[in-house]
């Protein structure tokens, strides 16, 4: 939809921030076969995460942040599932983080990927509905699925919206990942389809002298959402960090020091995640699904979140 027309009443509760009722799988695919000759192996590794109801889902192409992990986004992403969402996160490097623009190209093999090979990864009765395609990132893969809904790699398939969450494009001005898309120019991104972005209130803050801010300023979520069009939305988490959309405990060295780099909010994460969760749910609903009730709740109210949401920003066509 272009834009939220004839806005209903406004709810008081909303059930996107908790846990949806469709039942759902998480499952890791290799790029290598083994002994399953009848599917496609992806170009890179996936986590799927799947209803297991019988149905038809929309599909949400979900990018990582820099050097971490798919599995640290489980909790976030079964959420987001469990609402009705097919969520496929591949693994675009590991140990050496690739240049921008190889991200970027392999994110598109991926997207191109899942025309032949996602069905026959998911449950029987289980229906990929790749018109209905999101583009979603967080961190540098925030400003990854920016740059692959702008065109900077081709993809044989068409995104319907675009969810960044707390996106970054670089250390500094100085320093700033390829591709440059950042244009410092109000509403010059050149895309037609719907965005929302989410920020963290502490993700420019600086957790000691040796690191730099893991969200800083004029390369953070401000920016990428100043440079949309509408239909454009924000919500920055006021009391959370860059972080703490993650799981509470990522496993191994990466998993610890990602909870050290960066200033992280005093309480538990699950709020924001939750917060982060519903408003992508909310979001989808909204603009792929024709129902527009939760998203208009959460711009009206946004105490309806179980984070704080300060400023909430909203711009129509």
């Amino acid at each position: 939809m272009a834009e939220l027309e004839g806005r209903p009443a406004l709810a008081t509760t909303t059930t996107v921030f908790d846990q949806g009722k469709l039942p759902f799988i998480s499952k890791k695919v290799e790029t290598s076969n083994g002994d399953d000759s009848t599917s496609s192996p992806p170009p890179k590794p996936l986590l799927i995460v799947t209803p297991t109801t019988s149905g038809q889902y929309p599909v949400i192409l979900f990018l990582h942040g820099f050097y971490l992990r798919t599995c640290f986004y489980s909790q976030l992403l079964e959420h987001i599932s469990s609402h009705g969402y097919i969520v496929v996160a591949p693994q675009l490097y590991l140990y050496i983080p690739s240049s921008g623009l190889e991200e970027i190209e392999s994110a598109a093999k991926v997207t191109d990927w899942l025309s032949s090979g996602l069905q026959p990864q998911l449950p029987e009765n289980v229906e990929a509905n790749l018109q209905k395609l999101s583009l979603a990132g967080h961190s540098r893969g925030g400003k990854a699925a920016f740059a692959l809904a702008l065109g900077y790699a081709k993809t044989s398939l068409i995104f319907s919206v675009l969810l960044s969450i707390d996106p970054v494009a670089g250390c500094t001005k100085c320093c700033r990942t390829q591709p440059h898309i950042l244009t410092y120019v109000p509403r010059s991104f050149n895309l037609s389809i719907p965005v929302t972005v989410i920020g963290t209130g502490l993700g420019p803050e600086q957790k000691n002298c040796l690191s730099p801010p893991c969200a800083p300023e004029g390369l953070n979520h401000d920016e990428f959402f100043n440079e949309c069009k509408p239909p454009c939305a924000h919500f920055v988490a006021k009391d959370y960090g860059h972080m703490d959309m993650l799981n509470d405990d990522p496993s191994g060295i990466v998993g610890e020091l990602s909870g050290c780099l960066c200033v992280n909010g005093k309480g538990p994460r699950d709020p924001m995640r939750r917060s982060v969760g519903g408003i992508a749910v909310a979001f989808l609903k909204a603009y792929l699904e024709g129902e527009s009730g939760d998203f208009v709740a959460i711009l009206a109210d946004p105490s309806l979140a179980p984070a704080k949401l300060e400023p909430v920003e909203f711009i129509e066509e």
